[in-house]
């Protein structure tokens, strides 16, 4: 080889070629630093398999308090009450106060959209693997 060659990855283009429209295409539609951020923290949000859990559980039941959650899926109210917290403050969860219960559901349709589409795209297979995600199933 060439001391001017380049070697190239197996993941980059072996000829190098811009197509303006489509970098145009690509920036104009590029969203704002701000909402990258929002949308990055969404989905460390949803990352956590707990607080995953806990929303596919109201996902089916529309609202619980947090002592239903806990029997619901397996996990300590404390851990419960945390994770509700993280999941109100960022806008995922609502909560209705009834005397001394406070009932948890999903904020919006967006939300319920949100984990729709990610269960019904697991299940077609086209998702990672359990295996490949670390859930040794």
């Amino acid at each position: 080889m060439r001391s001017d060659e380049k070697v190239a990855g197996l993941d980059a283009c072996a000829v190098e070629s811009v197509h303006p429209e489509k970098v145009q295409l690509v920036r104009d539609a590029t969203l704002p630093e701000a909402d990258l951020l929002r949308a990055s923290a969404m989905f460390k949000l949803l990352g956590d398999p707990t607080r995953s859990r806990l929303l596919y559980a109201l996902l089916e039941a529309g609202e619980l308090c947090v002592s239903d959650l806990a029997a619901a899926t397996d996990t300590q109210e404390t851990t419960v009450s945390q994770a509700l917290r993280m999941l109100r403050a960022s806008g995922v969860v609502a909560g209705r106060r009834e005397a001394r219960l406070v009932y948890y559901r999903l904020a919006d349709a967006h939300v319920r959209m949100l984990l729709d589409l990610t269960r019904e795209h697991i299940g077609h297979g086209t998702g990672p693997s359990r295996a490949a995600v670390g859930t040794g199933s």
